[in-house]
């Protein structure tokens, strides 16, 4: 198992659209991340910065993320909150959400 972490910006002026979008995410979305391999997900949000936080049990991250973007449903999901955020300006170029280097876990 793998921990990821991961932050990006939420727009102030549609904090509350995204809180409501995830008080209701839909079921084929819910069941997209738990068949690729992801468990524990968790979105905190603090000051304007949203920080995602999930362990993946899979073999293959790149593939079950392909996966997970090729999902039809899952794309019209993303076109409901891409417009909730903004990209950190530390982010990769290929970076939506910006992942963070864990430097610290314990059991």
């Amino acid at each position: 198992m793998r921990r990821h972490g991961w932050v990006i910006r939420v727009r102030p002026e549609r904090l509350e659209e995204y809180k409501r979008l995830h008080q209701v995410v839909w079921p084929v979305v819910l069941k997209t991340i738990y068949n690729c391999n992801i468990r524990n997900y968790t979105i905190f949000h603090r000051d304007g910065v949203l920080f995602g936080y999930f362990e993946y049990i899979g073999e293959n991250y790149g593939a079950d993320v392909e996966r997970m973007a090729a999902d039809a449903v899952t794309q019209e999901w993303w076109q409901l909150t891409a417009p909730c955020q903004e990209r950190v300006d530390t982010a990769g170029p290929e970076d939506w959400w910006a992942p963070l280097e864990e430097v610290f876990h314990t059991d």
